[in-house]
């Protein structure tokens, strides 16, 4: 009975054995498990490299625009509190020296359109003037503000299109493997599928943020362009509130005989 048991369990021992080492090559030839970059970057081909590249641009731009697009570059309190006393008192030469002093919009469009105030005409004090001023300023300065923000615009429509064309390669090596080996082989015809599939996605993904944060940043530009407007007509307007004081004081509404 000992022999027999002895017997059985070398027969068990050299067959676990066996199966060890036959078994043990095929464990390591099974392929190993894709990362996730590999899975969802990577496994999109050459044209993931352009679609990063547009990531990388746009969050760039955003980052750029948001810290370029505040009110401390625009219309800043203190500088509009300065100008306001130097203007209600008609110290306009003060004025735009403070204004030329000043790196914000509101400055550089003061310092750039006050000049044209016209002491002659105390009534308005040349408006017609300092507003033509102030649009010009306007015009050109928002060209070179709203360059880098139309940029964004351009990645937003490029996304898609790099991700079509990713898509295009995709399905033409899919159908060149079908042509090539007369049959579909699935380990090939899933890798093209998965190139066209995720440039498509990747694209998408990018331009989706960029067409928001476009409309984001154009809207606070156009509200602190019309804050810096309207701060520049209040100056205006307080200069020639006391520069025609005497004149408005001297009125008596006309009234109603009851």
């Amino acid at each position: 009975m000992i022999q027999k048991l002895a017997r059985r369990s070398r027969h068990v021992t050299v067959s676990a054995l066996l199966t060890v080492a036959l078994t043990t090559p095929a464990l390591f030839a099974q392929p190993q498990s894709k990362t996730m970059l590999d899975q969802w970057v990577l496994s999109g081909g050459k044209t993931m490299f352009f679609i990063g590249a547009a990531v990388i641009g746009f969050i760039a731009l955003a980052v750029y625009n948001f810290m370029a697009l505040t009110k401390a570059k625009f219309c800043p309190d203190d500088l509009k509190e300065v100008l306001m006393d130097h203007m209600a008192n008609c110290r306009v030469r003060s004025a735009i020296e403070v204004a030329a002093a000043h790196p914000s919009y509101l400055g550089r469009m003061v310092a750039y359109s006050f000049p044209n105030i016209d002491a002659t005409r105390p009534e308005d004090l040349g408006r017609d003037q300092v507003e033509d001023a102030m649009a010009d300023f306007s015009v050109n300065e928002n060209r070179k503000i709203m360059t880098w923000i139309n940029y964004i615009s351009v990645i937003a429509q490029a996304s898609p299109m790099l991700g079509l064309l990713g898509t295009v390669i995709g399905m033409v090596s899919a159908f060149a493997t079908l042509q090539v080996s007369g049959g579909a082989d699935p380990g090939e015809l899933a890798g093209n599928i998965s190139v066209a599939l995720l440039t498509t996605l990747w694209g998408l993904i990018n331009a989706i943020p960029c067409i928001i944060v476009f409309y984001i940043l154009k809207n606070r530009f156009a509200n602190l362009v019309a804050e810096s407007v309207h701060t520049s007509e209040e100056l205006l307007n307080a200069a020639v509130a006391t520069v025609n004081a005497d004149t408005l004081y001297a009125k008596i509404p006309e009234g109603i005989a009851v």
